[in-house]
């Protein structure tokens, strides 16, 4: 992280995962926040969490924090960074594993030298898009035939306890007739997780 980045130490609160830090002369421009940017917080003298800016209210900068506040002070420091959460895009993230962050965690190549793109883009004018009329074959004749699945489109899986939903829709992936497959977990136990990776990766 570059030295020259404004350290602010006055967290006014802590509450859930959402952090308050006063931030003096904000009006004036003295400091690169803004809504929706990334934000740094150290504490101790070690890097603790990337944040992002939700709220910008006169000298109040609320910050929602990634990794949670469990264990952080109102000791910490924030920094601004001055853009918005980007993501790699080129060829060479696919097949490849990587955390909420974006940052590869299957042991491959770095990709910081890699293009980027702000994950964040403007809202699509509904008038003006163009309707989903192209199906994505999963060969589940379920879906195929009575729910079919349309590209740009979203289908629901329900299920109960016990059944056995991650083998269905690793099934989905695995079969789907699509050129570029994405799989991603959120709130998933290890179990899951180890099962997701490991079917997508041998087929």
């Amino acid at each position: 992280m570059p030295q020259s980045l404004l350290r602010y130490t006055n967290i006014l609160s802590i509450v859930g995962d959402l952090v308050r830090v006063h931030v003096p002369n904000l009006a004036e421009g003295n400091a690169q926040a803004n809504y929706g940017d990334l934000a740094l917080i150290e504490q101790d003298g070690q890097t603790y969490s990337m944040a992002q800016i939700i709220k910008i209210d006169h000298e109040e900068v609320s910050l929602q924090v990634f990794t949670g506040t469990k264990g952080l002070s109102t000791g910490a420091s924030v920094c601004f960074l001055g853009q918005p959460m980007k993501t790699t895009y080129s060829p060479n993230i696919l097949g490849r594993i990587f955390n909420g962050a974006g940052e590869p965690i299957d042991g491959g190549p770095a990709l910081e030298q890699d293009p980027k793109v702000e994950i964040d883009g403007p809202s699509v004018n509904p008038v003006r898009r163009v309707l989903a009329s192209r199906m994505v074959r999963t060969n589940v004749p379920m879906i195929d035939v009575f729910n079919t699945l349309v590209e740009s489109q979203k289908i629901p899986i329900f299920s109960v306890a016990g059944e056995p939903y991650n083998r269905f829709l690793a099934r989905i992936a695995i079969q789907a007739e699509a050129d570029v497959v994405v799989f991603g977990g959120m709130g998933l136990i290890f179990d899951d997780y180890h099962f997701f990776r490991t079917a997508l990766k041998r087929r």
